[in-house]
């Protein structure tokens, strides 16, 4: 089983603004929006299936606990709640579908795949059209000279 536990800071980003509009989030909320994602503090804690994901920026933290295969309640990159499927796609990667709770919208969901050090998390949603945001992250490394 893979082990996706520790803490990661963003190495890249590629179409966070694109998926904000598609999701219609404003230009205002957007331009905060993305700094604050541009060094997300990420730790993931891991006990075979079950996981803790908490994600730190400037403007906001989440944090999400559920374990494979389980429904479980989360918001959306723009802050809707919706309800949570994670499911593995392959041995190191995690598919998650997002269903809204209330009202209409884009459907969204995301995956997070270990590529060795490094953690890439793919958010998608469908509106108009599918928008694909994809950033990848690397592992910390801590004082001890050890990955976290």
């Amino acid at each position: 089983m893979p082990n996706f536990a520790g803490t990661w800071k963003m190495k890249s980003s590629e179409n966070f603004d694109e998926l904000l509009k598609a999701l219609g989030v404003n230009a205002m909320l957007r331009k905060v929006a993305g700094a604050a994602a541009a060094k997300p503090h990420v730790e993931i804690r891991q006990d075979g299936e079950q996981f803790y994901i908490k994600t730190s920026t400037s403007v906001r933290t989440t944090e999400i606990n559920f374990h494979i295969g389980e429904e479980f309640d989360e918001e959306t990159v723009d802050g809707r709640k919706c309800k949570s499927l994670a499911t593995w796609e392959k041995e190191n990667k995690i598919y998650c579908q997002q269903t809204l709770v209330d009202g209409d919208g884009p459907k969204t969901y995301w995956t997070r795949e270990l590529n060795g050090d490094e953690l890439i998390l793919v958010i998608q949603c469908t509106a108009k059209k599918l928008v694909k945001c994809t950033l990848k992250m690397e592992k910390l490394i801590s004082e001890f000279g050890t990955k976290t």
